[in-house]
């Protein structure tokens, strides 16, 4: 058996499966070898599909001469919300801990078709959302560069898997910041696409208007080649595009003189500053794709808390609408924090789900001039370093402060995460690159050109596998608390949980009652005077008549 290096990209696999130098399955083996062997210091697979993984590997090396598609032999990993027929699919969560799908997700059976080897199920926050938690059936994903700091979520074990080079791509799910924000705590690559281009046909859904399904890989290339697999429209999907799919990877030129990118500075510097780290992290990489040949404007967009009503009011209504059977029937089955954040829903009223998709439609016409000014737009990413995990509070972070990442689920268009340094403490920063709807190719593009100015990629976790290192980071929830008083608030709280059929505990009480002040204000500031004939943007069209 030949000697496979401890990190391989997807293009490097690629490359040396086609000289002949390594196997499908020399490359599983060592895979699932390593998982073996670091996985319990790190938590991300709930399922290891080993006796699958060795199949397909298999099958692609008897194949090889008539190469299925751009991830023929190349391991992946699964987001546990993606359908997998005959595979359990958890969604990280007590109440589908039995759940055995029928059929595999789209996305899942495209990379199948484009003969992707399958190495498991990977960990989530709860149904793709809340935080971390210590409550849940699985235990906590640790992040690869110090298990005592959070992952990002909710594509945490994506995040993970591929930073701890578990597997060489992973499939994670995008509706607030969910791919975005892992990649950037946990140092690797993460692309939300734009809302339609990936079908979520099979994919457990989190919020209908939100939901985008992506690549996480180690580098840019290697999201690339995982998009070109996944991309396409899907009739399974009432919302996939019918567009035509690019060459995505013919798109890296490495040259981005002459692009205009819009920098949004008041996103990191003003609407909610960042610390020094990334201020300065940012500063170097602006200097970067400066020196590259592209030309940096400041642009100004709305404050990032405007989109972040937006996205929560309408989020949050489709997610208590999904899951509002069983928290009438079961609420105790979930973890405190995804009840922290879907059962003060219940204080959204009709009204107010409307007024923010009126104001959502308001905010993507803004985007317009915006995308004929510039190529794409360039911010920070998601907050660094990432945080130790005893300090996370569903009210302070959910409710209570926006999103980086968030404004560009609001805008549809795509978004690109990648490493732009590491802090004094050794643990990754991140730089967001957005673009136009359906321009991945120019994202992609600025992205690489930056990936391969910087050293960032030749630096991975050191990680290790003796049990004679034991983790000593919390293993029980952190408080979830920021009390609120308000007697007014609290009784409205009683009458819309009376009035849900809800019947809850004293805390699960008390956790509605933390946040009302925090969903009222974002309410409150969806109140602007409106046209009658404003629509929402989702105004009904009949599908095989409409675009």
């Amino acid at each position: 058996m030949n000697q496979v290096p401890s990190y391989l990209t997807i293009a490097q696999a690629e490359e040396e499966m086609a000289r002949g130098q390594l196997s499908a399955v020399e490359l599983t083996e060592t895979l699932l070898r390593r998982i073996e062997a670091l996985d319990p210091q790190l938590n991300a697979f709930i399922t290891v599909t080993a006796e699958r993984a060795m199949e397909q590997a298999k099958a692609a090396d008897t194949d090889f001469g008539r190469r299925r598609g751009p991830m023929h032999g190349i391991p992946f990993g699964l987001k546990d919300i993606f359908n997998t027929a005959g595979i359990p699919t958890t969604a990280h969560s007590k109440i589908l801990i039995n759940n055995i799908p029928v059929e595999d997700a789209t996305a899942c059976a495209r990379l199948y078709d484009a003969g992707g080897v399958l190495m498991g199920k990977l960990a989530t926050h709860e149904f793709a959302h809340g935080g971390p938690s210590f409550q849940l059936p699985w235990p906590l994903p640790r992040n690869p560069w110090n298990r005592e700091h959070f992952t990002g979520g909710s594509s945490s074990g994506s995040g993970v898997a591929v930073a701890a080079g578990l597997t060489l791509g992973a499939l994670g799910s995008d509706t607030g910041g969910s791919i975005r924000n892992p990649a950037g705590l946990c140092g690797i690559v993460g692309l939300k696409p734009t809302y339609g281009l990936i079908s979520r046909h099979g994919v457990i859904p989190n919020s209908f208007t939100f939901d985008t399904c992506g690549p996480m890989t180690w580098t840019v290339e290697d999201c690339a080649i995982m998009l070109q697999a996944i991309a396409g429209h899907d009739p399974k999907d009432p919302t996939s595009s019918k567009r035509s799919v690019p060459d995505y990877r013919a798109g890296l030129t490495g040259d981005i003189r002459g692009l205009r990118l819009g920098v949004i500075r008041h996103f990191w510097e003003e609407d909610l500053p960042a610390n020094a780290e990334v201020g300065s992290s940012m500063e170097a990489a602006l200097s970067v794709l400066e020196g590259l040949g592209a030309i940096l404007e400041p642009v100004k967009l709305r404050p990032m808390q405007e989109y972040c009503d937006v996205k929560i009011i309408i989020g949050e209504s489709e997610l208590y609408a999904i899951h509002e059977s069983d928290l009438t029937r079961h609420a105790g089955d979930f973890c405190d924090d995804f009840l922290g954040r879907c059962l003060p829903a219940v204080l959204i009223g009709a009204t107010d789900y409307v007024q923010a998709l009126r104001e959502r439609r308001r905010m993507l016409a803004e985007m317009e001039p915006i995308y004929e000014r510039y190529d794409a737009l360039v911010t920070a990413g998601q907050y660094g370093p990432a945080p130790s995990l005893g300090t996370y509070q569903t009210v302070a972070w959910f409710w209570k402060n926006p999103s980086i990442t968030t404004p560009f689920n609001v805008t549809g268009g795509p978004a690109i995460s990648v490493c732009n340094g590491f802090s004094q403490t050794g643990l990754p920063l991140s730089l967001q690159i957005a673009g136009r709807p359906f321009d991945e190719v120019t994202v992609l593009r600025v992205a690489h050109a930056y990936e391969e100015a910087t050293p960032w990629r030749d630096r991975r976790p050191s990680i290790s596998s003796s049990d004679d290192d034991p983790f000593d980071g919390p293993t029980e929830q952190p408080s979830w608390r920021e009390k609120s008083d308000d007697p007014s608030l609290r009784e409205e709280v009683g009458l819309r949980v009376r009035a849900a059929g809800l019947s809850l505990t004293e805390e699960q009480f008390e956790q509605i009652c933390d946040a009302a002040p925090f969903v009222k204000a974002r309410i409150e500031r969806l109140r602007y005077d409106r046209e009658r004939s404003e629509e929402p943007t989702n105004t009904f069209f009949f599908p095989e008549f409409g675009a």
